[in-house]
């Protein structure tokens, strides 16, 4: 790999939009369609393992608005959270929406949802989160199952006792169980193409010999009950470091389901180290972790998926704004599947405070459309593949992605200059590794 900055060189295959043919598997590291065609996921993170264990967002519109909201978007897939206690608890799993609300104390929220989904205000929460699913699927929307927390709640810290196995909410065969009884339970719903296995491993309980003891179980647990769902595990530290795998193989039964997941946000890199530092040279020592921790996974066979990134798009945070474009030139470069954070544009309640407003959300604060269409707009171009199996029997080549715009270096003919616009409308034109462009301000060697 070469060095990064921020713009990255790709290859493009040309394509037409094609429906997906599931379920899904793994062709070496990309994730294919039944008729083995490369199908990247361009997903959504849709929270729904907070204190009212209800997907956010339903006291403000229908579901099916929501839905087709996120189609709008570009997005094909949500990765959908769920507390393990709504599988494993039958007392949570058993009270009715209006229960839970009621028992928070959240009265606007209840005539919120029983004016936009009234179908769900007197089901049981595990039926509503059936409902959601079943809507995503209604408009084309492929669904991740995210173990994302045990005991509903906001996540995530080190001592919030959720973090790894062992933990005072974390048990290991409970949470065997409840991926049986989650992957068993939506076993035959088509558009449920995958499940991860649990959110962010952290904490000072985590170690490296528990995950292999359990993570294999909590994979061929799923794999059992479920077989035509992609498996989906995470790594150690809040899911940045996968890098013990380099010395030691998953072993499993079963291939051509296998799947990791990597996350990665701004503040990961430390709070303000994309502001005090030169944004390239950050980005080349970032990427170059990410490289050596998860992204070699790509090298040797794997498909990657970005679980989580995100940032304020207020535009109010600096570190975040330089981070997001190295993130987007390494997304595009290495062509991953991956996961915004998050589509909440706010929450019922979250860490006591009601109705917060979600910065980081795809959505504004009454989810009645994109908060930041730009950003929107700029993550556009890496919601379809560049490069993969079964796209296009034409001619690869390659153009410069621009990640502060989204847009790609182009030219229409041989004879017309360079200038910034769709990818998919890239001109093949002549390559020299001897070559520099400078695009905005950065000297890029093509």
């Amino acid at each position: 790999m070469g060095n990064f900055t921020t713009s990255s060189i790709l290859l493009l295959f040309l394509f037409s939009s094609v429906v997906t043919s599931l379920p899904l598997s793994t062709n070496s590291r990309w994730i294919v369609d039944d008729r083995g065609r490369r199908v990247k996921l361009a997903c959504v993170n849709w929270a729904s393992h907070m204190e009212p264990v209800l997907a956010e967002g339903l006291s403000k519109q229908p579901m099916d608005t929501i839905a087709k909201r996120i189609v709008s978007m570009g997005f094909n897939c949500v990765r959908f959270t769920w507390p393990l206690y709504l599988i494993t608890n039958d007392s949570l799993a058993s009270l009715t929406v209006r229960q839970s609300f009621q028992q928070l104390g959240l009265l606007e929220s209840i005539a919120g949802i029983q004016a936009n989904n009234p179908s769900i205000i007197d089901v049981s929460l595990i039926k509503a989160y059936q409902a959601v699913v079943s809507s995503l699927g209604e408009n084309n929307v492929m669904v991740i199952l995210d173990n994302h927390i045990s005991k509903p709640g906001w996540c995530c810290s080190n001592l919030d006792d959720n973090g790894f196995f062992g933990d005072k909410y974390f048990d290991p065969d409970l949470w065997i169980t409840g991926l049986t009884r989650m992957a068993t339970l939506f076993n035959g719903v088509t558009n449920v193409v995958g499940m991860s296995l649990r959110n962010e491993p952290r904490g000072p309980k985590q170690n490296i010999n528990d995950w292999y003891k359990y993570m294999p179980k909590g994979a061929e647990a799923v794999h059992s009950a479920n077989p035509n769902v992609l498996v989906i595990l995470s790594g150690l530290s809040f899911n940045r470091d996968l890098s013990f795998l380099k010395n030691q193989q998953l072993k499993l039964t079963f291939s051509g389901k296998l799947v990791f997941e990597a996350h990665w946000y701004g503040f990961s890199d430390g709070q303000t180290t994309w502001v005090k530092d030169n944004p390239n040279e950050v980005c080349g020592r970032v990427a170059t972790y990410m490289m050596n921790t998860s992204g070699y996974l790509v090298d040797q066979g794997y498909p990657l998926f970005i679980g989580e990134f995100g940032i304020d798009q207020s535009g109010a945070n600096v570190n975040g704004n330089r981070y997001i474009s190295c993130f987007l030139g390494v997304a595009a470069e290495l062509d991953l599947d991956w996961a915004l954070w998050t589509l909440a544009g706010s929450y019922y309640v979250r860490d006591g405070v009601v109705g917060l407003n979600e910065y980081y959300g795809a959505m504004d604060y009454n989810w009645c459309g994109a908060r930041n269409s730009s950003f929107i707009q700029r993550i556009s171009a890496l919601q379809s593949p560049f490069r993969g199996p079964g796209l296009s029997e034409a001619k690869p080549h390659k153009v410069i992605f621009h990640p502060l715009t989204g847009l790609c270096i182009t030219r229409k003919s041989l004879v017309h200059p360079l200038q910034l616009g769709p990818c998919s409308d890239s001109y093949p034109w002549s390559y020299s590794p001897q070559k520099t462009l400078v695009v905005k301000g950065v000297r890029t060697k093509l």
